[in-house]
């Protein structure tokens, strides 16, 4: 997207990873009261990562962390039964961590059932959050290549997500910003819709 953004002739003003966010929202739910529930990451990584928040804002609330088991995101009964875990807990906010494009699809399934809990998908950032994974230089980081440094890192489980799923799809937006800019699109700003609840980023 920052990529995209800046081929289109409108450049963002700065990048935002859900590795950042995940902890800039533990702030501010430790400040607000929200509970918070951790869905995804592999075994144990979601209760790690809320040692860590936890340690860090001691006001923070832990609602709930789940690791559900492969297959689980098109078992109906199991989405049934998640949403109803979610409710019990009184979280307010849920992270979820099941990468692109399962952790949007399972966001808006969810959200149908608990349209007053708002979901952030946030890919890796638990796994970083809990000190499994490394992040990036900060300046793989400001480039928006850290998926680069993650796949070296993990070549084995992220080499058929970024380079068979994601690239086609950010090809073809790479594509849609070049397009724009020829065509002088980008001399008006997109049209935004005001955040709802359950938006993913």
């Amino acid at each position: 997207m920052l990529w995209a953004a800046q081929v289109r002739g409108t450049p963002l003003p700065e990048r935002v990873t859900g590795a950042s966010l995940v902890w800039d929202l533990s702030a501010a739910a430790a400040q607000a009261g929200y509970p918070v529930f951790l869905l995804g990451a592999g075994p144990g990584i979601a209760q790690q990562a809320a040692q860590r928040f936890t340690a860090c804002y001691p006001g923070l609330r832990i609602a709930g962390t789940y690791c559900p088991p492969a297959g689980f995101d098109t078992d109906e009964e199991q989405l049934s039964q998640l949403a109803t875990t979610i409710r019990d807990s009184a979280a307010r906010l849920v992270f979820v961590a099941l990468g692109f494009p399962k952790q949007e699809r399972v966001s808006a399934r969810l959200q149908r059932s608990l349209p007053d809990v708002w979901f952030l998908g946030c890919g890796g950032a638990l796994d970083m959050a809990a000190g499994h994974v490394e992040r990036a230089h900060p300046v793989l980081q400001k480039v928006g290549a850290e998926w680069l440094h993650r796949l070296i890192k993990e070549p084995r489980r992220l080499a058929k997500r970024y380079l068979i799923d994601d690239v086609p799809y950010a090809v073809a937006m790479l594509g849609r910003a070049a397009a724009d800019r020829r065509s002088g699109a980008a001399a008006t700003p997109p049209t935004t819709a005001s955040p709802q609840h359950g938006e993913s980023s």
